[in-house]
Order: structure tokens, then C-alpha cells, then sequence
């Protein structure tokens, strides 16, 4: 399997700017692991700013770096729990992050990026979602998701983390479907979000 949803860049440069973290799913208990998602995003976080205002110049660079790092931190926070909620746990595939800084042209832009296992059961779910949130109206969809999500008591899916990407944060957003190993078989997720700054 090889499918791309939305807008995602394939082999992204490492000749600028990159940081990647792994997990291993087995190591800690999900529970644990989930407190640290949102260290591991403010980290992510710090760690852009050292680049400001450096490879960007605005009339208000604290206001600027201010603004970035809370979303980068929102973002890198979702999507670290989108991974460890929907990992496969019969696979040990490592969870990996991955933060990018694409300078093309005096044109900056964070490429955010998430990978973990997904069962065959969930992949077909997730496209399904996918391709709806390509294809709605984004304020509808936030109202339908908000619905769901009160009456669903068991806290499932409801999207609401990516849906705020795009309207809060004007985040692209794509998505590789891949096998990345036969016997037993490991299909993986990919979601990356681009944003500029």
C-alpha cells in the first residue's frame, strides 16, 4: 500500500534544518507516554524558536516567535496524541516526529510530521475521515465533529485537533498510507502538516 491523501511532500530535504524524536510503543505504557506528549511539543517548540528571529525578520519578532511557538506547540501536541491513541498495539513499530524548517525562496515553512502503525481495521476508517475533511465544508464539519464528540463517551475519534489545525492555523495537511513491512504486514500513517510562518 502507498496512497497519499491532502498535501504531503515526499522526501524532504535534509540539507536544512530537521529534528526527529522516536518512540518505541513497548518501552512505556501509553498512559505514561501520554503526559509526555505535551513536553515533548513544548520541547519541539523551544527548540524552533532558537531559530528566531534569525531566519525571519518582522517589525514585532517577539510577538512573532510568541505566536509560532504556541502553534507549533498546539500542533505538535495533537498530532503526538493522534499517534499513541491510534499506534496499532499489536505492532512495535516505533512512533517518530519529525519537525522540518523549509526555507525556499525567503519563504518559511515548518513542515510538522507524525508516524505510527495502524491496524487494518482502522485504515479504512481513516481515509474515510480523511477524504471528508478534504471535501466539507470546514465549519460544518467542526459543528458535525463537536456533535459526535459530546455524544460519544468513549472519547474516539472525533478529528477535532486536525479540524483546528486548518481554521485556527491555516495548517496544509496530508497524509501517506504505507506498507512498510510484509509477514506479519505493518501499514503505517504519516500525518504531516505545513505550516507558514
Amino acid at each position: 500500500m502507498h496512497k497519499i491523501f491532502g498535501e504531503f511532500q515526499e522526501n524532504l530535504s535534509d540539507e536544512q534544518e530537521f529534528l526527529i524524536l522516536g518512540f518505541s510503543p513497548s518501552s512505556i505504557p501509553i498512559q505514561q507516554r501520554w503526559r509526555n506528549n505535551g513536553l515533548s511539543a513544548d520541547f519541539v517548540a523551544d527548540y524552533l524558536t532558537t531559530f528566531f528571529p534569525a531566519i525571519y525578520e518582522d517589525p514585532d519578532p517577539e510577538g512573532k516567535r510568541v505566536e509560532i511557538k504556541g502553534a507549533v506547540s498546539y500542533i505538535a501536541n495533537e498530532l503526538l496524541e493522534n499517534a499513541m491513541k491510534f499506534n496499532d498495539d499489536n505492532s512495535s513499530y516505533p512512533i517518530k516526529f519529525g519537525l522540518h524548517i523549509l526555507d525556499i525562496a525567503s519563504e518559511i515553512t515548518l513542515v510538522l510530521l507524525a508516524t505510527n502503525s495502524v491496524s487494518q481495521q482502522s485504515v479504512h476508517k481513516f481515509q474515510s475521515f480523511i477524504q471528508e475533511l478534504l471535501e466539507s465544508d470546514l465549519d460544518e464539519l467542526y459543528i458535525r465533529q463537536l456533535e459526535k464528540s459530546a455524544e460519544d463517551e468513549t472519547g474516539g475519534a472525533s478529528g477535532l485537533g486536525l479540524l483546528t489545525m486548518k481554521n485556527d492555523y491555516f495548517a496544509k495537511l496530508g497524509w501517506k498510507f504505507e506498507t512498510v513491512k510484509q509477514e506479519p504486514e505493518v501499514v503505517t500513517v504519516t500525518t504531516m502538516v505545513q505550516l507558514k510562518v
